[in-house]
């Protein structure tokens, strides 16, 4: 089993910047892949960013330039880093993490970014 703890969410205003964080523990050389998907309140939840143990990324369309996935193989820590901030990046995130894009069976419990004047 592998547990995932996300952190980093918050209230931000528009234009601002957060960063998540996501602290993997537990059966951690089963991951290879780890990501981040949002949910807006009354959509489906969505890929934002991707991320192999070897740096390979992969966006969503609307959050490539602005978000930054990463990740600290040694802490066994993913990132995302979000810059210009929009109303409706407003969503939970959760961090998603897996032996490949097809078998990413752990989720987090996710964490809530609010975007805001």
């Amino acid at each position: 089993q592998v547990q995932l703890v996300e952190s980093g969410g918050g209230l931000v205003q528009p234009g601002g910047s957060l960063k998540l964080s996501c602290a993997a523990s537990g059966s951690i050389f089963s991951i290879n892949v780890m990501g981040w998907y949002r949910q807006a309140p009354g959509k489906q939840r969505e890929l934002v960013a991707t991320i192999t143990s070897a740096g390979s990324t992969k966006y969503a369309a609307s959050m490539k330039g602005r978000f930054t996935i990463s990740r600290d193989n040694a802490k066994n820590t993913l990132y995302l880093q979000m810059n210009s901030l929009k109303p409706e990046d407003t969503a939970v995130y959760y961090c998603r993490a897996g032996p490949s894009m097809l078998t990413m069976a752990y989720w987090g419990q996710g964490t809530q970014v609010t975007v805001s004047s």
